[in-house]
């Protein structure tokens, strides 16, 4: 067994800790946001939620079990001002945690985006300035 000095308080070059680094590209920023979604190649509106968002992608909670790799069509609610605006977007699963709250009849997935037009990518930057405020 190891001897330990007790009486003296440790260095500064003998602390040890924990470091996090950040290694995302985009800085993500907790939101509550509606939006519904369909498969690339279906038809069927379904709704869900935007737990976090960046400029590459999302964390959402949807109704239904989606594979990794899973092209699709998304449309974020929020409101600007007075009015309800949109932000379209095509974004392909990345990951997904089926567990998260499956009792609740929800997965929680990893959202990339594919494809977003220049205006809902300058209305997505313009809301995320505004909630990282």
């Amino acid at each position: 067994m190891d001897k330990v000095n007790r009486s003296r308080p440790a260095s500064p070059q003998t602390r040890m800790g924990v470091l996090s680094i950040e290694k995302r590209k985009y800085p993500r920023f907790s939101v509550e946001l509606p939006l519904n979604y369909a498969r690339a190649e279906g038809k069927d509106i379904l709704g869900g939620m935007v737990a976090n968002a960046s400029e590459g992608g999302l964390l959402v909670y949807l109704p239904e079990r989606i594979e990794i790799g899973g092209l699709l069509k998304i449309e974020i609610f929020y409101v600007r001002g007075l009015e309800l605006d949109t932000i379209k977007a095509v974004a392909k699963v990345v990951w997904c945690d089926l567990g998260a709250r499956e009792s609740w009849g929800e997965h929680r997935y990893g959202l990339q985006f594919q494809y977003i037009e220049e205006k809902d990518f300058s209305r997505l930057t313009t809301l995320l300035k505004e909630v990282g405020k």
